[in-house]
């Protein structure tokens, strides 16, 4: 029975031990911790992609909740993008008896997204390259479909722009 306290023992101390490093804070500074979102200028020929990647980059910055949305006036920190293109790739296709035929598309997306430093200026982040995926399904009317994909597409970047800002060396 000594044995059994003993390892219960080593066992708590070894996830204490674990837990030592962990922080339950942001890195980002209080001061720096207001972001502004501009709607994203958009050089595809899918309409409304610079809009809805900037909702969603918004949308992330609440979900994760280190950043507050402000204006651009107030904000520490401000994300301008550029939507450069978009690309649409067949997959495969499933056609076993010819009267279900589905075809698996390839949606991506490269944007260009520069960070701003309003306080002093600067500009933290120059012009990084992000590119977001998805997949939908379907071979009549492509281009509702891949209107109705963009926000799975904007997801993606989305979290991968508020990831970075998230891992920003402030000065």
């Amino acid at each position: 029975m000594n044995v059994l306290k003993y390892l219960f023992a080593l066992t708590v101390l070894g996830l204490s031990a674990g837990c030592a490093t962990y922080k339950w804070t942001s890195d980002v500074p209080e001061d720096k911790r207001t972001v502004f979102v501009p709607v994203f200028r958009n050089d595809s020929e899918v309409t409304e992609l610079g809009n809805v990647l900037a909702r969603q980059v918004l949308r992330e910055f609440q979900r994760e909740g280190t950043f507050k949305i402000s204006t651009p006036e107030n904000c520490a920190l401000e994300i301008q993008g550029i939507i450069s293109s978009t690309g649409l790739a067949r997959v495969n296709s499933s056609n076993r008896d010819h009267t279900n035929r589905r075809i698996e598309r390839r949606f991506t997306a490269e944007a260009t997204v520069s960070f701003i430093d309003k306080k002093s200026g600067k500009v933290i982040v120059n012009n990084r390259k992000y590119v977001g995926r998805t997949t939908f399904y379907g071979d009549n009317d492509i281009l509702t479909l891949q209107r109705n994909a963009s926000g799975r597409l904007a997801e993606d970047i989305a979290a991968q722009i508020v990831d970075d800002a998230l891992n920003l060396k402030w000065e």
